[in-house]
């Protein structure tokens, strides 16, 4: 398709969507999955995880920002949580890995960014760790910061994000609803030719099942061929990989986080972390070469913090045990295909670099092809 034609089809996409009022995909009748979500349906339904944005847009070139999730309101550097981390495909620079891999714990807040930011936001986490009471004897910080790249629409190279805003990003971190879309680290993001950011969702186990709660947050900016509770909506609306238009656009990222109140240790996070991408995968994502697809997942359940010091040699903790799991590897991978979903449904088309315009996904359209599927009530 010449240049041209492009630029006026996605300005009919955003003329289209324009004035919409996005909500998120259950607004819309669309109820993925079969176990039930959290309060809220975002991670923040988990106890005592908060998350915060800061956005940064300036200009018409700069479309950037930093999300921020932190596992309980105290210090995480002395109260550590049980993590883990799983690579989908390892085309990515998610920093601290190698720390958690081989501790199975977290000590710092999760921040999320644009590729370029990775090293302003692990100078910014190593500040942000030594001022906080109680640490002043610290030496070390494994700072965990995770990226997507949003060079599409904005000037990545110009590195706008500042140690600054990520303090902001953290600063801002509550519990109660999660704002999605083009905000925080989702500014500049693109999601299956449309426009991406971040989504979130939860679910609820019951009690026979241990009554534990699993909140998943993305960062959406990869390709594949979309798909929306199994219905072929990449397909339909002519926008999907392997269409030479998408596939010059398949790579990108998606970050995943993944947090739970039940006791697990290092090993059945991993197992957890290990599902979410099969959450990505319902959605029609495809783990492109280009893509740097990773997860980490948390405990937030108190009674299996690791702290930094003790005068203990040993630690008891109660955990979960195996035979237990299944209903949390089923809800991570309904909220991260939530969450993913949720993503598109709230971004709205966006202009930026060079005048680049990113469409969102057509609410109308899509919803007709969802009815057509019965994938809602006509």
């Amino acid at each position: 398709m010449p240049r041209y034609l492009l630029f006026l089809f996605l300005l009919f996409l955003a003329t289209a969507t324009a004035g919409q009022s996005r909500k998120r995909a259950r607004e819309y009748g669309i109820k993925i999955g079969v176990l039930p979500t959290g309060k809220l349906n975002a991670i923040t339904d988990v106890p005592g995880v908060t998350v915060g944005h800061a956005t940064v847009i300036s200009g018409d070139q700069i479309r950037t920002g930093v999300t921020a999730i932190l596992p309980h309101g105290g210090n995480v550097f002395q109260e550590k949580v049980p993590a883990a981390v799983y690579v989908g495909n390892g085309f990515g620079k998610l920093a601290g890995t190698t720390q958690i891999q081989e501790l199975g714990n977290l000590e710092s807040p999760i921040i999320l960014t644009n590729t370029l930011a990775v090293g302003t936001a692990l100078n910014a986490v190593v500040d942000y760790t030594l001022q906080q009471p109680g640490n002043e004897a610290v030496q070390s910080v494994n700072a965990v910061v995770g990226e997507t790249n949003d060079g599409t629409l904005n000037d990545i190279r110009g590195r706008h994000v500042t140690q600054a805003h990520v303090l902001e990003a953290i600063k801002q971190a509550k519990a109660g609803p999660v704002a999605e879309g083009n905000v925080g680290a989702g500014t500049g993001t693109v999601c299956f030719g449309f426009k991406g950011g971040i989504g979130t969702s939860s679910r609820q186990l019951p009690q026979s099942l241990g009554g534990y709660t699993v909140g998943v947050l993305v960062q959406t900016n990869f390709g594949g061929v979309l798909q929306i509770d199994g219905a072929p909506v990449g397909e339909e609306l002519k926008q999907f990989s392997f269409s030479k238009q998408v596939l010059e656009k398949a790579d990108g990222s998606c970050m995943m986080v993944v947090a739970t109140d039940a006791p697990l240790d290092a090993r059945n996070l991993e197992r957890m972390a290990k599902r979410a991408m099969m959450g990505l995968a319902k959605t029609g994502g495809i783990a492109s070469n280009g893509s740097g697809d990773y997860v980490i997942a948390f405990s937030a359940n108190a009674a299996v913090r690791i702290p930094h010091a003790s005068k203990e040699k040993t630690q008891t903790v109660t955990l979960l045990r195996n035979d237990e799991v299944s209903a949390l590897f089923l809800a991570t991978i309904e909220a991260t295909e939530e969450a993913i979903i949720n993503s598109l449904f709230k971004a709205e088309t966006l202009q930026g670099k060079d005048k680049t315009v990113v469409p969102a996904l057509p609410l109308e359209k899509t919803l007709e092809i969802l009815k057509k599927h019965h994938v809602i009530q006509p």
